[in-house]
C-alpha cells in the first residue's frame, strides 16, 4: 500500500529507505503467530512437540512480515526510480505502508509504482510454494494427510507461498487504497487526464468495497454462512474491521487530493501567526511557566534574541525536568535549540509546508525571514485555512 504517513518506531534503514514498526503491528503478529501456534499447526502436525509448534508459528509470522517489507520495498525502490520520493515504510496493523513525499506525477508512475507491489507478493508466494513443494518431494498439496507428514521448513513455505498469493489477490481489489484501487485511479487518470476526478472515483469504489466488507462482517458475526467468509464473531469483526479502515483510508486519499488542490498558489505567509509570544533563553522554567504558559494560548514558544531565532521550547519540554527543578533550570537547557529545527520562510508553498509537518511529525514550523525569526506556522492554522476555503470541493 502506498500513502503518506504515520508515527511509528525506527528500526533501521534498507536500501536507504528508513523502516518503521507501528505499535499495532504488535496486534496482527500475534493473531497470526496464535492462529498457527494454537490451531492450525497442532491439528495439521498431532505429532508435534508444543515447542516445536510454537517455533514454527513464530518463524512464520517473521516470514510473513519480511514479505510485506519485501512488497512495500518494492513500492519504494520503484517510486523512487520514476522521481517519486519515498523514503519511509511503516509496517502496522493492516500490512505495510510506503509512504511518498509528493504524488506521482503521471498515471504511468503511479501505474508501475503499485503494480509491482501485489506482482513481488505474487512472486514470493510462488518461490516459497515452488521451494516447500520441492523440500517436501512433490506431494499432493491438496491432501492433508500429505501435508501431515512433511517438516516445519517446508510447512512455513507452504503456508507463507498460499498466504502471499492471496495478499496479492486482495491487494489488487479496485479499492482504493490499495494497490488495485491506485492501480484503478492509474488507468482513470490516464484516461480521463483528470488526477482529481481519477482519485473521486477510486475512492468511491474503495468506500463501497469497505462498507461491503463490513456488511459481510456484520452477517458473519450474527451467524450466517457466507459463502467464501465463512461464519463466526472473531472472523466477522475482524472483516468488519478491515472494511471500516479501507473505507476511512479511501476517504482520507481523496481528501489529500482535496488539500494539495485548495493551497495550490498558497504560500506560508498566508497562513502562518505573526503575532507570537517569544521567550529569553535566560529565564527559568518557574518564570517561563507562570508568566507565559499560563497567559498565552501558546503550546511552543520561540526563544528569540535580537531578532533571531535561538531555539524552540514546548510544553512536553517541561515534563523532563523535575518539579522541584524548575526554579534552577533555565530555559536554554530545555528547549529544542535552533540548528535542530526545521524552519520555512514565509513564500513557501504552504501545501510543501504541510507535507514537512507530516515528516518531522510536529504541529508547528517557525517561519524565518532573512535570519530573523518573524511567525509560526501552525499545523491547527493549516486546517482552518483549509476548511474555509474547501467550499464546492468538499470530499465525497
Amino acid at each position: 500500500m502506498i500513502g503518506r504517513g504515520r508515527r511509528a518506531v525506527h528500526i533501521g534503514r534498507v536500501a536507504g529507505i528508513d523502516v518503521h514498526l507501528d505499535w499495532s503491528l504488535l496486534i496482527v503478529f500475534g493473531l497470526v503467530v496464535m492462529g498457527l501456534g494454537a490451531g492450525y499447526l497442532p491439528a495439521l502436525h498431532e505429532h508435534w512437540s508444543t515447542t516445536l509448534v510454537w517455533a514454527t508459528a513464530f518463524a512464520a509470522g517473521v516470514l510473513f512480515f519480511a514479505s510485506i517489507l519485501a512488497h512495500e520495498l518494492s513500492h519504494a525502490v520503484v517510486g523512487r526510480a520514476m522521481g517519486v520520493p519515498v523514503h519511509r515504510i511503516t509496517l502496522f496493523l493492516f500490512g505495510g505502508l510506503a509512504q511518498m513525499d509528493d504524488d506521482p506525477k503521471t498515471p504511468k508512475a503511479e501505474f508501475l509504482m503499485t503494480v509491482v507491489g501485489p506482482l513481488t507478493s505474487l512472486a514470493i508466494g510462488v518461490a516459497s510454494t515452488a521451494t516447500g513443494y520441492a523440500i517436501a518431494g512433490g506431494i499432493d498439496l491438496t491432501s492433508e494427510t500429505a501435508l501431515a507428514s512433511v517438516g516445519p521448513g517446508a510447512t512455513v513455505l507452504l503456508w507463507l507461498g498460499s498466504v502471499n498469493v492471496a495478499l496479492a489477490v486482495f491487494n489488487m481489489i479496485p479499492g482504493f487504497p490499495l494497490d488495485g484501487g491506485r492501480v484503478f485511479r492509474s488507468v482513470a487518470w490516464w484516461i480521463t487526464g483528470d488526477r482529481e476526478r481519477a482519485t473521486r472515483w477510486a475512492s468511491q469504489l474503495g468506500r463501497a468495497f469497505g462498507w461491503s466488507l463490513i456488511g459481510i462482517g456484520a452477517l458473519m458475526a450474527l451467524g450466517l454462512q457466507v459463502p467464501f467468509f465463512g461464519t463466526g464473531i472473531g472472523g466477522g469483526l475482524w472483516l468488519g474491521l478491515i472494511g471500516w479502515f479501507i473505507s476511512n483510508a479511501a476517504r482520507a486519499g481523496y481528501q489529500q487530493v482535496i488539500v494539495k488542490k485548495v493551497l495550490s498558489g498558497v504560500h506560508v505567509e498566508e497562513v502562518m501567526q505573526r503575532t507570537v509570544e517569544s521567550v529569553p533563553a535566560h529565564i527559568s522554567i518557574a518564570t517561563f511557566v507562570e508568566s507565559y504558559v499560563m497567559q498565552h494560548d501558546q503550546r511552543c514558544f520561540p526563544v528569540v534574541w535580537a531578532d533571531r531565532l535561538d531555539g524552540l521550547v514546548c510544553i512536553e519540554d517541561l515534563r523532563r525536568v523535575p518539579r522541584d527543578a524548575w526554579e534552577n533550570t533555565t530555559v536554554r537547557e530545555v528547549m529544542t535549540p535552533a540548528g535542530e529545527l526545521t524552519t520555512v520562510e514565509p513564500d513557501a508553498d504552504a501545501h510543501d509546508a504541510l507535507n514537512e509537518l507530516g515528516r518531522r511529525d510536529v504541529d508547528q514550523l517557525p517561519v524565518v525571514e532573512r535570519g530573523a525569526f518573524v511567525g509560526l506556522l501552525r499545523r491547527k492554522d493549516l486546517i482552518r485555512w483549509i476548511a474555509l476555503h474547501v467550499g464546492a470541493t468538499a470530499p465525497a
